[in-house]
């Protein structure tokens, strides 16, 4: 629940909603009004609940909580709109997930630039059995980057980024460039 905001107050103060008897009654009145500070941010939360389900309009540490609801592991050293983007299009990811395209859109998202990627991988089809294996082994997946400031490019972040999307075999080359 969100709390210690300031100076905040009750779009619907108790006092006032108090029986005629009571609204004269100075201890009640007080008494009201130290509740009203208690429920205040209930009640903006509350108002405000659509937005608070939008990553875009969400409070920053509330994007975080947004992120494990849609099982997308954030890393602290994005920036706040970078992690805005990314839980705003978690289900889209999800849905290409380990798909040249998710990895594409992905690694897009982390880094702005143009995003190429070249793997091993192929799938075929035999009518008979013991056919020729698809693609080349050892499994690797080439992405080239291209950037204005390739120096700007965290490759670190991005190479812990893209291990983390594709298969513990695959050998993984990146590549940032202009």
């Amino acid at each position: 629940m969100r709390s210690a905001v300031d100076d905040l107050i009750s779009p619907h103060p108790l006092g006032e909603r108090m029986p005629a008897v009571y609204t004269d009654d100075d201890f009640t009145q007080r008494f009201t009004q130290a509740l009203d500070e208690v429920v205040a941010p209930v009640f903006t939360v509350l108002d405000c609940f659509a937005a608070y389900l939008d990553p875009r309009l969400a409070p920053a540490d509330f994007v975080d909580w947004l992120a494990g609801w849609v099982a997308l592991d954030l890393d602290e050293s994005w920036t706040s709109a970078q992690r805005r983007e990314l839980v705003a299009r978690a289900v889209r990811l999800h849905r290409f997930r380990g798909t040249r395209r998710g990895l594409a859109e992905h690694v897009w998202l982390l880094t702005g630039g143009r995003v190429d990627i070249a793997d091993s991988g192929g799938i075929a089809v035999s009518q008979r059995p013991h056919g020729p294996i698809p693609g080349s082994s050892p499994a690797h997946v080439l992405i080239r980057i291209r950037v204005p400031n390739p120096a700007a490019v965290d490759s670190v972040r991005i190479t812990a980024a893209v291990r983390r999307m594709v298969p513990a075999h695959v050998a993984t080359t990146i590549e940032v460039t202009t």
